[in-house]
């Protein structure tokens, strides 16, 4: 059961991940990463398919190698979650929620910029 949790969220990862490469305003590499973390918990047929596609080499491959981003990919992932974490503190009339929600943003952010070395697009 819990295998087949892992296959079906990955699928899901995956498929959002795939979108993510055509519509601009998904971000592709963390749902790939999902997708990975999911066919490697799920199935290792699965997870030795994912690896060999080409989605995965352009986008994770040099991620999973070395921690390493394109500038491009070290602004976009953070801004669009910053997106999605700043809906709810916008619509959320509680203030302790907005001050953790903030916290969380300013964490990814120091994060992205100072934990995650830049390489040449």
């Amino acid at each position: 059961m819990k295998k087949t949790f892992y296959i079906v969220f990955g699928f899901l990862a995956f498929g959002l991940g795939a979108l993510g490469v055509v519509l601009p305003i998904l971000p592709t590499t963390p749902f790939l990463l999902i997708a990975s973390f999911c066919f490697f918990r799920g199935s290792e047929r699965i997870n030795q398919w994912f690896v060999r596609t080409s989605i995965y080499k352009k986008y994770l491959e040099s991620f999973i190698q070395d921690r390493t981003l394109t500038r491009k990919q070290k602004i976009g992932i953070p801004v669009v979650v910053s997106v999605m974490l700043l809906i709810p503190c916008i619509l959320v009339n509680h203030l302790g929620m907005r001050i953790v929600l903030l916290i969380i943003i300013g964490l990814k952010w120091y994060y992205f910029i100072f934990k995650i070395k830049t390489r040449p697009e």
